[in-house]
């Protein structure tokens, strides 16, 4: 048993989840956010459990979620970052950043509403 559990968790530290850059939009009003993450479904099930509670740290989004509710939003990956082939890369965060920064100006070039 204790092996198994082992063995769980060294596979489970192996995983790596996809990262990337999340959509958040608002079909009411076509207001988008973007976000980059780590953990793309992990992002996703945090930001949808913090509009439900009222605590997302995005006080405009989280007034527009309270105002129009959770059917006029769409969680979507915009684009994916693949992993180093360097295993000793552990930091994703500039690389990160940076394809977000890319994506806010495609997105303004195209007259999106940004929150």
């Amino acid at each position: 048993m204790n092996a198994r559990k082992k063995e769980l968790k060294e596979l489970y530290k192996q995983m790596k989840p996809d990262m990337g850059v999340l959509i958040i939009r608002c079909t009411a009003n076509d207001k988008c956010l973007l976000v980059p993450a780590r953990n793309l479904n992990g992002m996703i099930n945090r930001l949808r459990f913090q509009l439900e509670m009222g605590s997302a740290p995005y006080k405009e989004l989280q007034n527009d979620w309270k105002q129009y509710g959770p059917e006029s939003f769409a969680f979507d990956v915009l684009d994916t970052l693949a992993y180093s082939k360097d295993e000793a890369k552990t930091d994703y965060s500039k690389e990160l950043d940076e394809l977000c920064s890319l994506w806010k100006d495609k997105l303004k070039q195209e007259n999106v509403n940004l929150y």
